[in-house]
């Protein structure tokens, strides 16, 4: 069952708006209510709408480490540093290379 935030952003997404904005915000609401999977979905679908979206692909890392994907979120946030590092979004890009470290440490083989 979903909660009331992601029933209207379905909703609009239903009703034909589609865009970065719309998507990010679904999958920041489903990673909110524990449903990793289809946030990464939405959250892919925000960085091919605006693979500029350094916030989409930092929330996609998340998304993708907690589905258990560790390959797919270090990729993500590589991404995301290098868009972030175009930007001059540096406090983004520093916080993605955390997340990275992080997750290379907890790794047992090559990400």
């Amino acid at each position: 069952m979903t909660g009331p935030q992601v029933t209207v952003l379905l909703k609009m997404l239903a009703s034909g708006r589609d865009d970065a904005l719309l998507r990010y915000s679904l999958g920041n609401a489903l990673l909110k209510e524990h449903d990793a999977v289809e946030a990464a979905e939405h959250l892919r679908a925000a960085v091919r709408h605006d693979p500029h979206y350094s916030a989409a692909w930092k929330l996609l890392g998340h998304a993708l480490e907690s589905s258990n994907d560790a390959i797919g979120a270090a990729d993500a946030w590589r991404t995301g540093i290098t868009v972030a590092e175009k930007r001059g979004d540096h406090q983004a890009a520093r916080e993605m290379t955390v997340f990275l470290r992080r997750i290379a440490k907890k790794s047992t083989g090559p990400l």
